[in-house]
């Protein structure tokens, strides 16, 4: 997607991929609240923006830093030299400064180019059901996505987010096939020197 989106399109997406934040989150971040760090740079969720109204965030535990990869730091740092260097104010804005509507921006800008590309759109929510389940098939434990995401508890993290993928159920099965092969050649042929 990001390859084929406009900006600040693919930078949006691309925030919504590797932060886990919420579309309100997104909408609310301000560029002061981008903190640079080594290796990572964080950022500290201060407000949610939903349906036009300013918000604190979810939960308390909404407000806990957010890691952000080198490469989305790169991306945003683009972003604010493309949009004159700021150190404050909103981070995605449309012309009138104010915080961009990211469902306008899907249904104006994201819309009409993935159709074209034939790529389907799941929702902005998507993109943090995605990080979740992305993180889990590279071996993240759990209790980690779950702090990455905010979430109050590791059982809500791990059964509406971390979903699991045909080709994670292949992979078992794949797995448990070998086993019972490898378990049944190796019966036959220790029966074989018994007899």
């Amino acid at each position: 997607m990001a390859a084929i989106l406009p900006e600040p399109a693919a930078t949006i997406v691309l925030t919504a991929a590797f932060s886990g934040l919420r579309r309100g989150e997104i909408r609310g971040m301000r560029w002061e609240n981008l903190e640079s760090g080594d290796p990572l740079a964080f950022y500290r969720v201060s407000q949610s923006i939903w349906k036009g109204f300013v918000t604190e965030p979810k939960t308390a535990k909404s407000k806990a830093p957010v890691p952000i990869i080198g490469a989305l730091t790169k991306r945003l740092e683009e972003h604010r030299a493309r949009c004159g260097n700021p150190t404050s104010g909103p981070m995605f804005a449309n012309t009138l400064g104010k915080p961009l509507d990211l469902n306008e921006l899907y249904r104006r800008t994201i819309k009409p180019i993935l159709q074209a590309a034939g790529i389907e759109w799941h929702g902005w929510h998507a993109f943090r059901r995605g990080l979740a389940t992305n993180l889990h098939r590279l071996g993240i434990d759990d209790k980690t996505i779950q702090a990455i995401l905010r979430h109050s508890t590791v059982a809500f993290t791990q059964a509406c987010y971390i979903k699991t993928v045909s080709a994670d159920s292949v992979a078992a099965m794949q797995q448990l096939e070998n086993a019972v092969s490898f378990s049944a050649r190796s019966q036959s042929q220790a029966t074989k020197l018994v007899n």
